[in-house]
Order: structure tokens, then C-alpha cells, then sequence
């Protein structure tokens, strides 16, 4: 790690997020025990003692314009930031490739950009953003070290594709060119990540559903579905090509022409026999897919099975022997803000890291970026269902306090280590990207 990031502890970043005692000879308690450091009692009341120069500088009323995917940009946390903070935030959400164009092409138009990593390897070089500085982050060694280092434990392979690490950072303040290692200046501040994996419907189902590539059988024709994303979509029918045995990529993250070509006419020839229902792109259409029966086994993001389940309906985040494809998220911002609004928002990030949000996010099925925190605004029993990998001792509530599972039920895929230990592939952005693009599109035209 370079000498002028604000650097914490090898050991302060293991208690970040550290691996169970059974995994690699790392405790579990190192994990929580950083819990206490923050108190959430100040931060939740509305006293918001642990961010003075709020009040020092007397910015309540700012008002700051974010936008990114509907993933995060929710009201209930921009209710809670005005709460807590008194800022106002103004919130668009948009799909994965209108946050990616208007981020380059339109950037005053926003203040903050909650994006994906692999829309910031696209975006950043631009030079629309500001890199931002770690010194002004009171909790940037709570920042999980998948972020820092790309391990989830020190002995972890990194996973093919985009991983978060290796575009967080720049060189320098005006720097457009990604570090290879940790600096002072990150890219992005991360928020929030997961594992993502193929959703069924397993009342609908006959047979056990292990791998990747049972989504072609034949036996699901017409009922199943990919997300029509392109860089995230590929990622998806590279796990499937490879499952079937088709194609052994060198990176999937990183394919060449070839493997484009043969992705795509696997993709094609599916598509002719109809083995595709519909191709998604909004969290809501895979929704309705999935609780119609329309389809029964497609690409499916966490919280999207649990708004199903919410529904009485049977649906399963199913675990899969080849692994998951995982991607993450962070807060950018855009390169013309400065003083009080920058300020407001340097407050607004590291109140984003202090807990109250990554809890909301963790109990919609996704990962806080600072996991440290996010476990004092939770209890014990949900802490335990959604990290641990436990079986639920009570109801587990959705943010909003609906029942999404009774007692006795286990997180599909069980813990945080389980889970990110298993991942394959990180969403990526490939050196072919734009020959990528005109195949997959010749695809969703064919």
C-alpha cells in the first residue's frame, strides 16, 4: 500500500470483514468486535454528534442531486440522510447503460453517482469525476478489504473480471489512470455487493437445479430468462457456456473476438429453439416474470427473489457448483462540486458507511461495504440469518417490516464467507467491449 493513503492496520482491516474460525484458522469475533466503535444511539436519534461539521458549517439544507441504479438509490435512504444529516437528496434511477452514458456525457447534471465498479472502469478515465480523498473518511478502515485488496482472506484468489480493487483507486487527486495498488485517492467509495446466481421457482420445478447450465435444458423451454444488460448479461453466458462445457475461457472478465463469436452464436441458437422467454432489464420485470411462472428459472438479483417470496410465492436464490458472478457499488463524485456542497457530500458518504444503511442493504439480501457498522443496527437473530449463514430464530423482516421468512429458515447459499468465497467472476468491462456490445445486440435482434 502506498505511503499516502490514509492506511489502517493489516489487523484493522481483517476485523473489517474476517473470515469464520473454521476458514483459513481467522476468528469471527474479529469481525464483530469493531460493532461497539460507532455508536449507533447518536447516529440514529438525529443528534448526528458524530458528524460536526454539519452543524459547523451549517449546510442542513443542501441539496444534492444522485443518481445510479435502482439497486440503491432508494427513498428510504434519502429519507433517513435528511433525517440524520439534513441534507436533501434529489434521487433518479436509471438502468445499468443510461447510468454509464450519462455519467460521461452529462455531468453536470449530477452531483453524486452511486454506480458499479465495472461502469466506473468505463466512466472515470472521462474525467467527469473527482477522485476523493480517503483522509476525509472518518470510516474508511471499515471498508471491507475486497476493496482494498480484492481478498476475502488473505490466502482468497482474486476472481476473474472487474473486482472492485482494481479500479478504486488513482494516482493521484487529478489522476484519470487507475492505481495498482491502494492510494490516498479512491474512485469510488463502495457501499454495497453481493453474489448473484440464477433464481427458480422450485414448485414449478421437477428436478434438483446444480449448475449454470441447466437453465438450457431443454425441459425449461420458453420458460426461462437473461438479463438483457450486455456487460453483465455476457458475464451470465460465459458461466453457462463454460458450464456446458462449450467454451473454457481464458478470463471470462476479458474475452477475446473468438469467444465473443461463440458466446454469442450459443446465445443465438437457444434463442432459435426458443428456449428463452424474455430478456429483463428493470428489477421489476424480472419480478413479474418470476411470480407470473412465466419463466421458472432465470437470471435474478437477491432482493428481487425475496419481493417474490414476499408474495407467497416459492422462489430460491439457488446456489450453483460452478460459483457465482458477483459485482459492486460505490459513491463517485462529480468532478464540479466543490465547497459546501463537497463538504455536504463527503459528510453524506461517510454517514453512508456508519451503519444505519448497510443494515436496510443487508436485510434486502446484499452486503454492506462496512460490515462493522452495519451489525449494531441490527439483531442478533437477523445478523445471524443474513452473515452468519444461521437458521432463523424468529420471523426475518424486509426494510419495510414485512415477513420474508418464518423461523428455521437459512439464507440460500448460507454465509458471507460461503457466499463471496464461491465467487467465479466479478461483472466486468472487457478490452472488446464495443465488439461485445454489437454481438450481444445482433443477439437480442435475432
Amino acid at each position: 500500500m502506498k505511503d499516502d493513503v490514509k492506511n489502517p492496520s493489516e489487523a484493522t482491516l481483517s476485523e473489517t470483514v474476517s473470515a469464520p474460525a473454521e476458514n483459513k484458522g481467522m476468528s469471527r469475533r474479529t469481525f464483530i468486535k469493531a460493532a461497539g466503535a460507532l455508536s449507533g444511539a447518536a447516529v440514529g436519534s438525529g443528534a448526528i454528534t458524530g458528524f460536526p461539521m454539519i452543524w459547523a458549517q451549517n449546510i442542513k439544507n443542501i441539496t444534492l442531486r444522485q443518481f445510479g441504479t435502482g439497486v440503491s438509490n432508494l427513498n428510504a435512504i434519502a429519507q433517513k440522510a435528511k433525517e440524520d444529516l439534513g441534507i436533501n437528496l434529489e434521487l433518479t434511477a436509471l438502468d445499468s447503460d443510461a447510468v454509464a452514458q450519462r455519467t460521461v456525457t452529462q455531468p453536470r447534471s449530477f452531483d453524486i453517482a452511486d454506480i458499479e465498479y465495472w461502469i466506473c472502469k468505463k466512466v472515470f478515465p472521462a474525467g467527469t469525476m473527482q477522485a476523493m480523498d480517503t483522509h476525509r473518511l472518518k470510516n474508511f478502515d471499515k471498508i471491507a478489504p475486497l476493496f482494498i485488496n480484492g481478498k476475502l482472506t488473505p490466502d482468497s484468489e482474486i476472481a476473474q473480471g472487474t473486482a472492485p480493487h482494481t479500479v478504486g483507486f488513482v494516482e493521484s487527486a487529478s489522476s484519470t489512470q487507475f492505481a495498482d495498488s491502494p492510494t490516498r485517492w479512491m474512485t469510488l467509495v463502495p457501499t454495497i455487493y453481493n453474489a448473484d446466481t440464477l433464481g427458480i421457482r422450485p414448485d414449478l420445478i421437477n428436478r434438483p437445479i446444480t449448475h449454470w447450465r441447466d437453465i438450457m435444458d431443454p425441459e425449461f423451454r420458453g420458460k426461462t430468462s437473461i438479463l438483457n444488460i450486455p456487460a453483465i448479461g455476457i458475464m451470465d453466458a460465459a458461466m453457462i457456456c463454460e458450464s456446458m462445457g462449450e467454451i473454457t475461457y481464458a478470463d471470462k472478465g476479458n474475452m477475446t473476438r473468438a469467444e465473443i463469436d461463440k458466446t454469442i452464436e450459443i446465445l443465438k441458437e437457444a434463442k432459435s429453439q426458443g428456449q428463452f422467454r424474455a430478456f429483463w432489464k428493470s428489477f421489476d420485470e424480472s419480478v413479474n416474470l418470476m411470480s407470473s411462472g412465466e419463466v421458472v428459472i432465470q437470471s435474478m438479483w437477491s432482493p428481487a427473489v425475496a419481493a417474490v417470496r414476499s408474495k407467497g410465492i416459492e422462489c430460491r436464490y439457488q446456489p450453483l457448483e460452478e460459483g457465482y458472478r458477483s459485482w459492486g457499488g460505490g459513491i463517485g463524485l462529480a468532478k464540479h462540486l466543490s465547497g459546501i456542497e463537497l463538504d455536504a457530500a463527503y459528510e453524506y458518504i461517510d454517514w453512508y458507511l456508519s451503519g444505519w444503511v448497510g443494515a436496510y442493504l443487508n436485510r434486502q439480501g446484499y452486503y454492506s461495504a462496512a460490515p462493522s457498522t452495519s451489525k449494531q443496527f441490527m439483531t442478533a437473530d437477523e445478523w445471524n440469518y443474513w452473515i452468519e449463514g444461521k437458521p432463523a430464530q424468529g420471523d426475518i423482516l424486509s426494510p419495510e417490516g414485512k415477513v420474508m421468512e418464518k423461523a428455521g429458515a437459512v439464507r440460500d447459499g448460507g454465509s458471507y464467507w460461503e457466499r463471496m468465497s464461491s465467487v467465479a467472476c466479478w461483472n466486468s468491462v472487457m478490452d472488446e467491449n464495443k465488439y461485445m456490445l454489437r454481438k450481444w445486440n445482433e443477439f437480442i435482434a435475432s
